[in-house]
């Protein structure tokens, strides 16, 4: 019996996604200038959570937006927030955000070990300093709902308020973005192996707060 009582559910794996790709083409010509924006940074194209985005195309806009903010001009340097967007992306099975995103991770300069300790749901073991206190603000907020005031104080003294700020910001968003890649199951592009093992929420929450 599972911790808790709580019953094995089934999770999706990463095969038969549920919306058909969006062809340029096919786009209005209104909406055609947003795949123009998409397509500079997407490392999938048109695909990933863009071809959900882009059934709600004014929606699709507001968020490219702010995402162009979290990831190319928030205050929070490029090595950690690439890290916090792979914490989201373990702790929600979401393999297209791993996949996307451990490889930008890796060329910012987080390491192989932190990298494949995460996959593995386990707390890293050679994490530098600034690491170690993103590891656990992101975690404890992502899976408590609240930091500690310890940990809050220490991670406004050692990166400042408006870096925590878009930390915190960056973390809920990619919530966003996991949910709405696991909703429309989206695989790895060209069928490629997942890079994440499907794990319970429970277990998940045991090892990565261990």
């Amino acid at each position: 019996m599972p911790p808790f009582g709580i019953r094995p559910t089934r999770y999706y794996s990463g095969v038969n996604e549920r919306l058909t790709s969006i062809s340029y083409d096919a786009l209005p010509d209104a909406v055609k200038p947003l795949a123009d924006d998409i397509l500079k940074v997407s490392s999938a194209g048109l695909g990933g959570p863009y071809s959900a985005l882009l059934r709600s195309p004014d929606m699709a806009r507001r968020c490219f937006d702010f995402l162009d903010y979290l990831r190319f001009k928030t205050s929070v340097n490029k090595r950690l927030n690439e890290f916090a967007i792979l914490i989201q992306a373990r702790i929600s099975n979401a393999q297209y955000e791993w996949w996307a995103h451990a490889a930008i991770a890796r060329k910012a300069g987080l390491s192989d070990a932190v990298i494949e300790d995460l996959r593995e749901c386990r707390r890293p073991t050679a994490m530098q300093d600034d690491e170690r206190l993103v590891y656990d603000y992101c975690v404890q907020l992502s899976l408590n709902h609240r930091v500690q005031d310890a940990l809050w104080q220490e991670a406004v003294t050692e990166m400042g308020e408006q870096a925590v700020i878009d930390l915190t910001v960056l973390s809920g968003t990619y919530v966003m973005v996991s949910m709405l890649l696991n909703a429309t199951q989206v695989g790895v592009p060209g069928g490629g192996a997942l890079p994440l093992q499907v794990l319970e929420p429970m277990e998940i929450r045991q090892r990565l707060l261990a």
